[in-house]
C-alpha cells in the first residue's frame, strides 16, 4: 500500500490474525514535514457539518436553484472532493467518525440515539490539547446527551467537554431551523406539539448551563453568534472551532426574508432552500471574520455534510442527492456521499477537484498531520482514516485505500454495511431483509446494475473483507481497544 515514490504520507499496516489491513500510526517526520506549509506552524482548524445536506443541495455541486455563493467560494479557494462520504447513512454514527478517525461499528454508536461517546475515544481536541490549543463546540452535538438530568434508555450523558473540548454551546440533538426553542407550525413529530417549547424550551447548553438569551431567529445565526467571539477571543493561539449546524435537518423552516429568496418554489422548497441559504450567510460571516482578523492564511476549514438527504424530503423532490441513487438511511451512494471542501489559503491550492473516495473518518490523521500532533494518537487504537494532506496540497492524485460503513438498529432488523474496495462495492441493504448488492462504481457510478449475481467470485471476495472488518471492529466496540 505505501509507495515512496508518490510522497504519501500514510499511517502503518497493522495486520490482523483475519488478514484485515487495518490503519495505524507511526511517526514519518521527513514525509509530514513535507505535506506542511514551509513555515511549519500548526494552523487553526475548523470543521463545520451541516445536517442532511444531500451531494446536490449545493452550488458547488451543480444546484442551479439553492442559492450557496459562500460555500462556493471556500470550495473555489480550495479543493472540492467530489466523491466524499459519511461513515454512516445517519447522523450520530458519522459525528463519532469525525473525532475519532474511526468507524463506528468500532467505537460503538450505531445509530442515533442509541449510546454516547466513550471517554475512551481520543478525540481530535483531546490530541490538539496537547499543542495547546484552546478548543470551542457549537451545535448540534448527537454523540451524548448534554445535560446531566436527561435520563434516557437510549444513551447517556457524554457532552463535549468529557471529550477535550474547552467550552461549548450544544444541542443534545435536533432543533427547528427557525426559533429552535420553539415547535414550528404544523409540526406534531418526536411527542412535540405546535407552538409548545421544544424540547423544555432551553434545548442549548453552553459549559453546563441552559441558555435562554439570544435563541430567537435563525438557529445558523443563533450558533455563529457564539463562534465568532470564540475566535476573536483565540486568534493569538491556536484553536479548534467544531461549528456543527442543524441545517438543513428537519423541522426544517427558514425566515421569511429567507423564503422571499424562493418565493417561485412552493412552501417546503422554500423552508429548505432558505434554511440552507441562511446557513450558508454565517459560513460566509465566518470566513469574513478570518479575514478580519488576518489568520485566514493559518486556517485550515474543512466542510461537510453528515450524511445523503432527508428521506421524506428527497423522495417529494425537495432535497437532492445529485444524479446518486438512494438517500439517507440507505447504503447507496446518495445515502452516504455529501457535498465537502477544504480551504487553507496558501497551502491548499484554489480551484482544485478531486475524485478520490475520502471520508469523515479521515479527518483525525488529517488534522493531527497538519498540526503536528500525529505522536500523541495511542497506538492501542486502530485508525481507520487516513490522512489526506498530500492530496489536498495534490502531492499526490490517487489515494489507495478501502472504506467501510454501516449502521444498525436491530429491534428493527435494520443492519445497513457496505464496503467500498478498489471501484466494487458491496452494501447489504439497510432495511429488514436487506439484500446484498454488489456494483462496480467505475462502469456504474448510479448504481443502476447490480452484478451480485453475475459476479460470485468478486462477491465472494468482498463479503469475506467487509465480515473482516466487522470484526475487527467488534472487537474494539467489545473492549479491545481501552484500559481497564
Amino acid at each position: 500500500m505505501n509507495n515512496p515514490k508518490s510522497n504519501r504520507r500514510y499511517f502503518h499496516v497493522v495486520s490482523l490474525s483475519v488478514g484485515l489491513l487495518c490503519l495505524g500510526v507511526t511517526s514519518q517526520a521527513k514525509a509530514d514535514a513535507e505535506t506542511r506549509p514551509s513555515d511549519s506552524s500548526p494552523p487553526n482548524v475548523i470543521m463545520l457539518m451541516s445536517d442532511d445536506q444531500g451531494w446536490g443541495d449545493v452550488g458547488f455541486n451543480g444546484n442551479n436553484d439553492i442559492h450557496t455563493p459562500n460555500l462556493d467560494a471556500m470550495a473555489a479557494g480550495g479543493m472540492r472532493m467530489d466523491r466524499f462520504y459519511a461513515a454512516a447513512s445517519l447522523c450520530s454514527p458519522t459525528r463519532g467518525s469525525c473525532l475519532t478517525g474511526r468507524y463506528p461499528f468500532r467505537y460503538g454508536i450505531l445509530a442515533a440515539h442509541t449510546g454516547g461517546m466513550r471517554v475512551g475515544e481520543t478525540t481530535i481536541p483531546e490530541l490538539l490539547k496537547k499543542k495547546g490549543y484552546r478548543s470551542g463546540f457549537f451545535g448540534k452535538w448527537h454523540v451524548g446527551w448534554v445535560k446531566p438530568d436527561d435520563v434516557s434508555a437510549r444513551g447517556f450523558y457524554s457532552p463535549p467537554s468529557h471529550h477535550g473540548y474547552d467550552h461549548y454551546f450544544a444541542t443534545t440533538s435536533a432543533v427547528p431551523t427557525w426559533n429552535p426553542t420553539v415547535t414550528p407550525e404544523q409540526w406534531e413529530s418526536w411527542g412535540n406539539e405546535e407552538g409548545k417549547p421544544w424540547k423544555g424550551g432551553m434545548p442549548y447548553v453552553q459549559d453546563g448551563k441552559e441558555v435562554s438569551e439570544n435563541m430567537a431567529g435563525d438557529d445558523s445565526r443563533i450558533i455563529m453568534d457564539r463562534v465568532i467571539p470564540f475566535i476573536k477571543a483565540s486568534k493569538d493561539k491556536p484553536f479548534l472551532a467544531t461549528v456543527w449546524f442543524h441545517a438543513p435537518h428537519e423541522p426544517v423552516v427558514a425566515g421569511e426574508e429567507y423564503k422571499k429568496r424562493y418565493k417561485k418554489f412552493g412552501k417546503s422548497r422554500q423552508n429548505y432552500y432558505g434554511c440552507i441559504t441562511a446557513m450558508d450567510e454565517q459560513i460566509g460571516r465566518l470566513r469574513t471574520k478570518l479575514r478580519e482578523l488576518g489568520i485566514e492564511k493559518r486556517t485550515l476549514v474543512l466542510f461537510c455534510s453528515d450524511n445523503g438527504p432527508s428521506d421524506g424530503l428527497a423522495k417529494k423532490g425537495v432535497a437532492s442527492a445529485g444524479p446518486f441513487h438512494g438517500h439517507k438511511h440507505t447504503m447507496y451512494e446518495g445515502g452516504l456521499l455529501v457535498p465537502a471542501c477544504a480551504e487553507w489559503p496558501g497551502v491548499i491550492p484554489p480551484g482544485t477537484t478531486t475524485d478520490v473516495r475520502c471520508s469523515t473518518v479521515d479527518f483525525l490523521p488529517t488534522i493531527a498531520n497538519a498540526c503536528q500532533v500525529e505522536s500523541a494518537i495511542k497506538s492501542s487504537l486502530p485508525i481507520d482514516g487516513i490522512n489526506l494532506m498530500p492530496l489536498l496540497t495534490e502531492k499526490v492524485k490517487t489515494q489507495e485505500r478501502e472504506l467501510f460503513f454501516g449502521y444498525r438498529r436491530l429491534q428493527g432488523g435494520i443492519d445497513g454495511k457496505a464496503i467500498i474496495s478498489g471501484n466494487w462495492k458491496l452494501l447489504q441493504e439497510a432495511k429488514k431483509g436487506g439484500k446484498i448488492r454488489l456494483f462496480d462504481l467505475s462502469e456504474d457510478p448510479y448504481e443502476q446494475n447490480d452484478l451480485a449475481a453475475t459476479s460470485p467470485e468478486r462477491l465472494s471476495v468482498l463479503s469475506q473483507k467487509l465480515a473482516e472488518i466487522e470484526a475487527s471492529c467488534q472487537r474494539s466496540r467489545d473492549g479491545a481497544d481501552y484500559r481497564y
